[in-house]
C-alpha cells in the first residue's frame, strides 16, 4: 500500500515536473525566463523546454502592434492660446526583455513622454500653426520619442494627431470674433454700396443739370434766331406781326379756355387793336 503511494506520488511529481519544464508560447507572443531569479532567455512562439523549479517564466509580452491612446491635455501655444491635444501612438515590442527591465511601466512610460513631447512642440508654434500643422507635429512627435523608446526595446511605427482644438473658452472667443469680423465686412460693404448710390445719384443730377443747362441755351438760341428771322421777315410791316401775335394771342386763350380752373373767358372785341396795344407796349 505505501509502495503504490509512492509510486502515485512520485509519477505525479514527474507530470508536474515535465509541464514545468515544456512551455508553449502562442504565435504572436513571447516570453521572458528568469534563472533563479535572473534574466536568462525569451522564448518563442512554439515548444519550448527549460529547466523546472529553476527558470521560471516571469513576463509574458505580446509582440503584436500595441495601440496606445494618449489622454487628452491643455497646451499652451507661442501666441499663449490654450488648446485642447490628444493623440495615438502604435508602437511594437522588438525586445521584451528591454521593455520588461528597462523600464517599470512601458505604457505609462510612453504615454508620458509623447504628452511631454507634445506640449513641446505645440508650445512653439503659433495657434494658426499649430491648427494646420498636424503632418509637422507628427514628423516632430516620432522623431522625438524613437530614440527614447528604442532603450526600451519598443519601436514607434506611427504616432497620430487625433484631435487638436482650441480650448472652450477660446473657441467662444474665436467665434465672437469672427461675427464682430463678418459685421464688420458687411457694414463696410453696406457703406460702400451707399457711397457708391450717393456719387452714382449726384452724377445723375450733376448730368440732368448739364442736360437742362444745355437744353435752355439751345432752346434760348432757337428762340433768338427764331425771333431775328421774323424781325428781319416783319421789318416795319405791322400787318404780319399783328397776324402772328394775334395767333398766338388767341392760341393761348383757348388754353384758358380749356383749363379746369377756368369756368368763363373774355375775348376782346378789336382782336387786332388788343394785338397792337400789346405792340406798342413791347415798344
Amino acid at each position: 500500500m505505501e509502495g503504490t503511494i509512492v509510486v502515485l506520488a512520485v509519477l505525479i511529481l514527474t507530470v508536474v515536473t515535465i509541464g514545468l519544464g515544456v512551455r508553449l508560447v502562442p504565435q504572436g507572443s513571447k516570453q521572458v525566463v528568469q534563472r533563479l531569479g535572473k534574466f536568462h532567455k525569451t522564448l518563442p512562439p512554439g515548444l519550448n523546454i527549460i529547466i523546472p523549479y529553476v527558470d521560471s517564466v516571469a513576463y509574458k509580452v505580446t509582440t503584436k502592434d500595441i495601440v496606445l491612446d494618449i489622454p487628452s491635455q491643455e497646451v499652451i501655444t507661442l501666441d499663449n492660446v490654450v488648446i485642447i491635444a490628444n493623440a495615438v501612438a502604435y508602437i511594437n515590442i522588438v525586445s521584451p526583455e528591454k521593455a520588461v527591465y528597462g523600464v517599470e511601466d512601458y505604457e505609462l512610460a510612453i504615454r508620458t513622454l509623447v504628452q511631454t513631447s507634445l506640449r513641446s512642440i505645440v508650445g512653439e508654434m503659433k495657434l494658426d500653426d499649430a491648427l494646420s500643422s498636424r503632418d509637422q507635429i507628427k514628423a516632430r512627435l516620432k522623431h522625438s520619442i524613437s530614440d527614447d523608446i528604442a532603450d526600451w526595446g519598443i519601436t514607434l511605427k506611427t504616432v497620430e494627431i487625433q484631435d487638436i482644438n482650441p480650448s472652450g473658452t477660446m473657441q467662444t472667443a474665436m467665434e465672437e470674433q469672427a461675427a464682430a469680423e463678418r459685421q464688420r465686412r458687411a457694414t463696410v460693404t453696406r457703406a460702400d454700396g451707399e457711397k457708391t448710390a450717393a456719387i452714382l445719384e449726384a452724377d445723375g443730377r450733376l448730368e440732368a443739370s448739364r442736360r437742362d443747362a444745355e437744353a435752355k441755351v439751345v432752346l434760348a438760341t432757337a428762340t433768338k434766331e427764331a425771333i431775328e428771322k421774323v424781325t428781319a421777315g416783319i421789318q416795319d410791316k405791322e400787318l404780319p406781326a399783328v397776324y402772328l401775335l394775334g395767333e398766338k394771342y388767341v392760341e393761348a386763350m383757348r388754353e384758358m379756355a380749356n383749363s379746369e380752373n377756368s369756368k368763363l373767358v373774355f375775348l376782346p372785341a378789336d382782336i387786332p387793336a388788343a394785338v397792337r396795344g400789346l405792340m406798342s407796349g413791347m415798344k
